[in-house]
């Protein structure tokens, strides 16, 4: 054979083929072992500079280091004769360089601390918020464990706004810098320290900025400020007792908040790690973490105090739940009661001695051998019985769970709970993942169910639901869930391996892995128990979440857990754990609840007197007064000692009256501790507050943690040492008041000696608070009942504070709190509650007189006042909660006006003082004084005072305002047209700079200032008001009433009168702002007329564009016209959204193309560019397919267009706009247009890029008003404010001028252009809005939230836009963010029918919240309400007719006339309502209600909604159909309401609904209706059918001269048989046992004679009705009959061109 001979090129590829096999082989390998990317150790010189001792970093954390020992890892060695200093520490060869942009870290050469060492690593920055940071660094080759939180999530949006932060990368070795973006401080510097990251051991140093570190946990903290002292803390969850040492014990919270000096900036850092860790601090100050498993997961949140950062932190992790009301009264409980019989005499003892007590537990000792969902049937026999002995006096009843689950038998039969669980796989199994790993708990042999595990988490559930039938309780306590084992892992020990003895232990309790606990490698679905132990009470609380929400439904219940993970608080409370009866424990209560409110669990508290040993009575005494302001405030003590409950230390000893006397002040100031809880839930706050968070400016405050404070009003001194009444106790920098002595203190920021005798400690109120508080009672049910009353503490006469209230233990909260006092109510309470005595401390001189203002009632008040303690008090008030009332004593006046009212003020210049006197000549009552400081008139600032009449004022806009009436305690409002949803002091979208004013003397005026710049206006007590302005001039217009109808008829005589809408515009709208495709439109009117709602128009948002283009249809709803069309043949009518903003970047877009050769878009001014204004808004680019999972700003830059804004000024805009929306016209019809986003609004700043051309002093002014967003600068969310704009003669103008005029010059060429094209009225609305807008169009209140108090706050808003004289407003039915609830949507549904304009709208993302999305019963009542609605659609119309021909109002305040009330709280079936002083008829029932100038309580069924007819009023109605089109064709009917005196009058204005200017051309018929009773005597025919109905009427077939005017018969419904007459034989009815009478009037002939011949004709005539009241079972001709005879008269007016045609 011969042999083959390679060449030179088949060797190399040879060569290269065994590399390439060599390196695969590796490869597989790897990917079969699954061992991480690792390298050998390798031999370096260390590099030891010169590091200082604070700084050194230890390299030697575990056992036995030497010099040998040391320097084999590469490091430095130099011994000191200080132990707690590194002699071992890390020198700079260790870590890892950043090799790539991409941000992947390779590790440097040095040998391995504790072998496999990851060699190349991925870093992940997310800037989150402006205030939070993270960054993960991980093994981009290998998953490893990270921590599925349940509420942190992924991050997806971008940030919007500036960031607090800035980060700068290290690239050798690699390190992180954090800085705060402000001041440049670094914050968190990782170079103190290398790097390290191993498989087992994971290490990160940083370099703090100052020694102020709170938290991590959980351990016994002696100090609530952290020694930096080369402090080690090990965090790894452990069955421990709290006795002082520095071990790990039940919750894992990795977490601390750093104060960084005196400004109080504050920042966070929280690792999301679940391993086992130890965290040491030194005196750098830095920090160092070492955890053995997971990754490095940080989060960084700064704030600018401590108490913002707490802020930060919980809405990361959670929010914390808001307990119910009951679970803030004072608990008892011990371990081993023995029996039922000795709970129950230990329940008899304290309720005999008349303590305060909500609550009683049982632990273990009421089970079945200590087995869960079991009880003890000999000597617990009567536990089934329990809870309805305690409910019965209003106490409340917890029990306990521990996870571990015997495997042994119960006494009489199987363990069926352990048998289903076993069934259901719901244990933790050992390595080999089937097996159930044993160990030993309280009932011997255990299985530990793995929470972890979805069939665990269902039996777990079932278990508790049927042991709750069994068992009736009120909450649940859960314990021994770190997870506890009283064996070594298991029974069976546990294997030699990586897990169990990891090459690295942290200094955890004993040293193992496994001790009182599991073996690390028993398995859970999670993942191996090694990484996920510290996870076990957290997962257990959120299986028994699952479980508690199944038993007690919508009824808030209580969760307490003993092991606990940062979000816990959102689902549970806390308490300290098993401490003892020594003085230590007492005092290190303190600092552990204060760290718990960093960690989000505000319902904290410890054993009262201590679990372990037998307390002494001081110990207990003191203890029980501390214990009284826990906020989980429970006595609980162990098996063996002696009872410590109150009432076992003598019903007359010392501790039992000193008990009393706390629990007492803790139940009155219950009212106070819910609203922090409140606040806690909703926005984060602490509940137990570090003196610290409040007064950070004083260092001395820094170290306080003897003390704490209830939120920031309440300061809490004990007395923590025996033998001792005086104590030192620090005063920090504020106005004090003793709590009990109400004296004010005259110590402030200082140390001073506190005598507290045995029965006291120090209780302090802050000036400045207002505490609401309520008479106490031995338990809260009780006390719930009794009256509240404020605690008002001045400082400087001010005082502020809130209340929340709800029914206390309802699942979900109403978002509202109340403000005192002026009060705000979203609930209302069904105990009738009223506020009756109200203490003022620090009333420095005695008053003249007190006043209480309800409404325009004002009420003298007795008072007595207290000189030597200036107190003033105010006893027997009746103010009833939810109710607006002012409390007002005569006090010498001083008037001071802001002269720096921002310090963005760099320049101003005085000019003169100009005084202005204005008093009416028919009162004298001064309305308008303008000698004030203050005036100024600047190029950029304008500003200037006046005095006003009254504390009663209303309007300016557009912003959210909490209350119809100002507020005149220094608020100030800002008015700026903005893209901004609605929110409290957040300006809007359009800009109403007018207010009306009431004086003393019940006469009105307003007053408009006429000026389109930014502006704000700020109000003060004198009262007094400042406007300032950033440019134009000062022009008011002032006009008078007298009254507040006629000041809003002025007004509008001066800015226009509100638009007539077409008839079919009153009817019900839909819209959504996501429908899919024409098809969903299609299906929901399909739906609506198959359930009869009556519902007139349809919408289209921004989805029927194509990519959001104005005039362009998309593919998916091409079929849209044909569907309009369908549609509108039926009666319904069509309107289509339009934005302002114009796509640019497109290839063949008319409207663009048009509108560039016209130049009609917003450009810069010649001498800075001649190009467009760009700006990004809906329009996306071509040929691009949206991830709408991207967060906000990264679609913005990547998916939309460039766009152009219209100027719309320009006549030659109004032609381009109206060809336009006639081409689309022709295309797709329409019956009115809505246009949005048109403040401008823009998703970019100024302009695409955010480089605003020219001077920088228009976009950021020398003085911003209180803007939302205002640091940003005026052109945030819009154009840059040097855009050049031109009014119609020409002239240019700076967008900074005209900015709030925009939408306003929008709203008139697309009112134009409607008419135009349709040839109809047809409605405008419009969300941009200023004075005089109303006369071309209507407006919704903007982009609400779908919460309870955007019920309230849409009056608010209606009767504010009703003032602008914009009377086609209202809300977005059930809201537009969010997805709504059931309840607050039917509510809503009914409250809507009655806005003007009523259209549900909701958004994309969010559920369906039409009337036909729900069920059945929703739709029933919808259409229910709507018919009503319908009904009264004719006396609607009239006012739309006053409000466009005489400026009244169409919705109108109570001050006005009258309103209408109903609830807008979840749950509420009864609401308190005013009834004004007049005579009112039920509309349901057309009874007369009995009751005037009076609050009553009104029953409101969920379908029900209150109305009712004043008297003397005559309202049109008409039968109700599907649409209007087919309702005007109805018979039309007249309620006639009769007066006091018998007199009824109302009219009927009626054209035919659509054509343009009626009421100018003539085209239209008026009547007015007047009716009198008569006394005289008829009879008339019985109606035998008792059911008929009201609307049963035949229709006369003639005409008046039009087809429009089809005569009726006319139904009328009279109301008031207190007024019938005489007694007749016979009635005309139609309903049974009712005050109506019914009768069908023809229109007679001489009535259309009256009608030819002249314009104003007038036709009395005499009609009598009877009225028999049915009697069952009697003869019809024996019922009682009574009469009643009226005059009504009928004139009709109209124009001679009508009367003419009339044949």
């Amino acid at each position: 054979m011969v042999k083959k001979k390679f060449s030179g090129l088949e060797v190399s590829l040879i060569v290269m083929l065994l590399l390439v096999m060599t390196v695969a082989v590796a490869l597989i390998v790897l990917m079969v072992t699954g061992e991480p990317a690792v390298i050998k150790e390798e031999t370096i010189v260390p590099e030891c500079p010169n590091i200082p001792l604070a700084e050194r970093v230890n390299c030697f954390p575990d056992a036995g280091a030497s010099k040998s020992a040391c320097q084999m890892r590469g490091c430095c060695w130099s011994p000191l004769d200080e132990r707690n200093v590194p002699w071992c520490f890390f020198s700079t060869n260790h870590g890892y360089s950043l090799v790539s942009l991409s941000a992947r870290l390779k590790r440097m050469a040095a040998p391995s601390l504790f072998g496999s060492d990851i060699e190349e690593l991925s870093f992940l920055a997310e800037m989150q918020t402006v205030n939070r940071l993270r960054f993960k660094i991980s093994d981009p080759l290998s998953k490893r464990f990270e921590v599925p939180h349940e509420h942190v999530r992924d991050h997806v949006t971008q940030v919007p706004g500036s960031l607090n932060y800035e980060i700068e990368l290290t690239h050798k070795p690699f390190s992180l810098k954090v800085r705060r973006a402000a001041t440049k401080k670094v914050l968190f510097d990782t170079a103190v320290g290398p790097l390290v990251f191993a498989d087992q051991y994971l290490q990160l140093s940083a370099r703090l900025p100052s020694h102020n570190i709170y938290g991590l946990g959980e351990h016994v903290h002696q100090n609530y400020r952290h020694d930096t002292m080369w402090k080690t803390w090990p965090i790894f969850t452990r069955d421990a007792f709290p006795n002082g040492g520095t071990h790990n014990l039940y919750g894992h919270y990795p977490y601390f908040l750093c104060l960084e000096d005196e400004s109080g900036k504050s920042f966070g850092v929280f690792l999301m790690n679940s391993n086992a860790m130890e965290v040491t601090l030194q005196p750098a100050p830095a920090v160092t973490y070492r955890t053995i498993g997971g990754v490095l997961d940080f989060y960084i949140l700064l704030g600018d105090t401590p108490e913002q950062v707490v802020q930060e932190f919980l809405e990361l992790i959670g929010r914390p739940v808001i307990p119910p009301y009951w679970s803030l009264g004072f608990q008892l409980s011990r371990w081993d009661y023995g029996s039922l019989d000795e709970v129950k005499k230990t329940v008899e003892r304290n309720r005999a001695i008349g303590i305060p007590y909500d609550v009683q537990y049982t632990d273990i000792d009421y089970m079945e051998d200590k087995k869960d969902f079991t009880y003890d049937l000999v000597k617990f026999r009567d536990l089934p019985s329990f809870a309805e002995y305690l409910h019965s006096k209003g106490q409340k009843y917890i029990l306990i769970l521990d996870p571990a689950v015997a495997t042994s038998p119960r006494i009489n039969g199987p363990y069926e709970s352990y048998d289903r669980g076993t069934k259901k796989e719901a244990w933790v199994t050992e390595a080999d993942g089937k097996t159930p790993i044993v160990g030993e708990v309280w009932p011997g042999e255990t299985v530990f169910p793995d929470y972890t595990n979805k069939d665990c988490i269902e039996w777990w559930a079932d278990e508790y639901e049927r042991f709750s039938k069994e068992i009736k309780h009120d909450a649940l306590w859960i314990d021994m869930n770190e997870v506890a084992n009283f064996k070594k892992g298991s029974i069976k020990g546990c294997a030699d391996n990586k897990l169990n003895y990891p090459p690295f232990t942290p200094n955890i309790l004993d040293g193992v892995m496994y001790s009182k606990t599991l073996c690390m490698d028993s398995k859970q679905a999670w993942g191996d128990h090694y990484d996920v132990h510290s996870l076990y009470g957290y997962s257990m609380v959120l299986a028994t979440d699952v479980a508690l929400k199944r038993v007690f439904g919508t009824k808030r219940t209580l969760m307490l857990t003993r092991s606990s993970f940062p979000g816990v608080g959102k689902y549970s409370g806390h308490w300290l754990g098993d401490n003892a009866a020594n003085w230590n424990d007492i005092k290190w209560a303190i600092p552990g609840m204060l760290d718990f409110g960093l960690f989000g669990v505000p319902y904290i508290g410890a054993d009262i007197c201590g679990f372990f040993d037998n307390s002494t009575e001081e110990l207990c005494r003191r203890w029980m007064q501390v214990g009284a302001f826990y906020p989980f405030s429970r006595n609980h003590n162990a098996q063996h000692y002696m009872p410590q409950d109150p009432a076992a230390f003598g019903e007359n000893s010392l501790l039992v009256n000193s008990s009393r006397h706390y629990l007492n002040i803790r139940y009155t100031l219950l009212p106070y501790l819910y609203t922090l809880f409140y606040k806690a839930h909703t926005a984060g706050d602490t509940v137990v507050r570090p003196v610290m968070h409040e007064f950070y400016s004083d260092r001395r405050t820094w170290t306080v943690d003897r003390q704490f404070l209830w939120g920031k009003s309440l300061l809490i001194t004990p007395v923590l040492d025996p033998g001792v009444d005086r104590i030192r106790a620090y005063i920090p920098d504020a106005v004090w008041y003793d709590y009990e002595t109400e004296v004010r203190m005259e110590a402030r920021k200082q140390e001073v000696e506190m005598f507290l005798p045995a029965d006291k400690l120090g209780l302090h109120i802050r000036g400045g608070a207002v505490l609401p508080i309520q008479k106490p009672a031995v338990t809260t049910v009780y006390s719930r009942l009794n009256p509240l009353g404020l605690i008002i503490a001045l400082d400087n006469n001010n005082a502020a504070g809130e209340l929340f209230w709800d029914d206390g233990d309802s699942l979900g909260i109403s978002t509202k709190s109340q403000r005192v006092i002026v009060m705000h109510s979203g609930y209302s309470d069904p105990n009738n509650l009223r506020f009756e005595n109200i203490t003022v401390l620090g009333v420095i001189r005695e008053p003249l007189t007190v006043h209480v203002t309800d409404g325009n009632n004002i009420t003298t008040h007795p008072f007595t006042y207290d000189t030597y303690r200036q107190v003033l008090y105010l006893r027997g008030l009746e103010l009833i909660l939810g109710q607006n009332y002012t409390v007002s004593w005569s006090q010498p006046e001083f008037e001071r006006f802001d002269c720096y009212p921002e310090h963005f003020i760099k320049t101003k210049k005085n000019a003169y003082i100009a005084p202005i006197h204005l008093s009416p000549d028919y009162t004298g009552t001064l309305i308008w004084d303008s000698a004030l400081p203050g005036f100024t008139f600047s190029d950029l600032f304008i500003q200037v005072s006046t005095r006003l009449s009254s504390e009663y004022v209303y309007g300016f806009g557009e912003t959210e305002h909490p209350t119809y009436k100002h507020n005149l305690g220094y608020h100030t409002w800002g008015m700026f047209s903005k893209d901004q949803p609605p929110g409290y002091k957040k300006n809007c979208y359009g800009v109403h700079p007018f207010y009306m004013g009431l004086e003393m003397t019940a006469h009105a005026h307003g007053v408009l200032l006429l000026n389109s710049n930014a502006m704000d206006v700020t109000f003060q007590p004198t009262p007094a008001l400042t406007y300032r302005t950033l440019g134009g001039i000062l022009d008011f217009y002032i006009v008078m009433g007298p009254t507040p109808e006629l000041v809003v008829q002025e007004y509008t005589n001066l800015i226009g009168r509100p638009v007539l809408p077409a008839y079919w515009s009153l009817g019900f709208q839909l819209c959504r702002y996501g429908y899919a495709n024409d098809t969903e439109i299609a299906e929901l009117y399909s739906d609506m007329r198959a359930a009869g709602i009556p519902y007139d128009v349809q919408y289209a948002d921004i989805d029927y564009m194509e990519r959001q283009l104005d005039f362009v249809l998309d593919r998916q709803f091409l079929g849209l016209p044909a569907l309009v069309d369908t549609m509108r043949t039926e009666g319904m009518r069509f309107i289509f959204i339009l934005d302002p903003a114009i796509s640019g970047n497109e290839t063949d877009y008319p409207a663009f193309e048009r509108g560039k050769a016209k130049d009609v878009f917003i450009k810069w001014p010649k001498e800075l560019s001649n190009d467009i204004v760009w700006g990004k808004v809906w329009p996306d680019l071509p040929d691009v397919k949206v991830n709408e999972s991207l967060d906000w700003d990264t679609q913005v830059k990547i998916y939309r267009a460039y766009t152009a804004f219209p100027d719309f000024f320009m006549n030659k805009t109004a032609t381009w706009w109206h060809r336009e929306i006639a081409d689309m016209y022709k295309n797709i019809t329409f019956d009115g247009l809505w246009i949005d986003m048109n403040e401008p609004a823009s998703f970019v700043h100024g302009t695409v890029g955010e480089k605003c051309l020219g001077p920088a002093v228009y976009d950021n002014p020398p003085y911003m008003p209180p803007l939302e967003s205002r640091e940003r600068g005026l052109n945030h969310k819009t154009l840059c404010m040097n855009s050049q704009q031109h009014l119609s003669d020409g002239t240019p103008v700076k967008h900074y001028d005209v900015h709030n005029l925009y939408g306003w010059s929008q709203i008139k060429p697309t009112y134009d252009a409607v008419l135009s094209v349709t040839g109809k009225r047809g409605v405008v609305v419009t969300r941009s809005s200023y004075p005089s807008s109303g006369k071309w169009s209507g407006h919704w209140l903007g982009d609400n939230y779908s919460s309870w108090d955007q019920l309230l706050k849409s009056i608010i808003g209606m009767m504010e836009f009703s003032l602008f004289g914009i009377s086609y407003t209202g809300a977005d039915i059930c809201g537009f963010f969010n997805p709504a609830e059931y309840e607050m949507c039917l509510r809503w549904m009914q409250l809507g029918a009655f806005y003007p304009y009523s259209r549900n709208h909701n958004s994309k993302f969010n559920p369906r919240q039409d009337p036909v999305s729900w069920n059945a019963s929703f739709a029933e009542a919808s259409r229910d309400v709507l018919n009503i609605r319908y009904s009264l659609l004719p006396y609607l119309y009239t006012l739309m007719f006053h409000a466009h021909n005489a400026g009244s109002t169409v919705i109108r305040p109570l001050l006005h006339e009258k309103s209408k009330r109903r609830p807008i709280k979840s749950g509420a079936r009864e609401v308190k309502g005013y009834i004004p002083d007049d005579r009112w008829y039920d509309f349901h029932t057309a009874r007369a209600i009995g009751l005037r100038g009076q609050l009553v309580t009104l029953p409101t069924p969920l379908n029900h909604i209150n109305l009712h007819v004043r008297g003397g009023y005559i309202l049109p109605w008409q039968k109700p159909e599907n649409n209007t089109r087919y309702s005007r064709k109805n018979p039309l009917g007249l309620i006639v309401s009769l007066s006091d005196s018998g007199t009824a009058k109302g009219s009927l204005f009626w054209d035919d609904g659509e054509g343009i200017d009626t009421v100018g051309e003539g085209q239209y018929l008026l009547t007015l209706f007047t009716a009198a009773s008569v006394s005289s005597h008829f009879h008339f025919m019985i109606w035998r059918d008792m059911e008929l109905s009201l609307f049963i009427s035949i229709s006369y077939p003639f005409v008046l001269g039009s087809p429009h005017f089809a005569t009726r018969w006319f139904i009328v419904i009279l109301m008031g048989e207190a007024l019938l007459g005489p007694m007749g034989k016979h009635a005309f009815i139609n309903t049974s046992q009712t005050s109506v009478a019914v009768l069908c009037l023809p229109i007679q002939k001489q009535f259309h004679t009256a009608i030819r011949h002249c314009q104003n004709a007038s036709l009395c005539m005499l009609v009598c009705v009877c009225l028999a009241q049915f009697r069952c079972g009697r003869n019809p001709a024996k019922w009682p009959v009574r009469c009643v005879c009226i005059q009504l008269c009928v004139r009709v007016s109209m124009c001679p061109c009508l009367a003419q045609g009339l044949g």
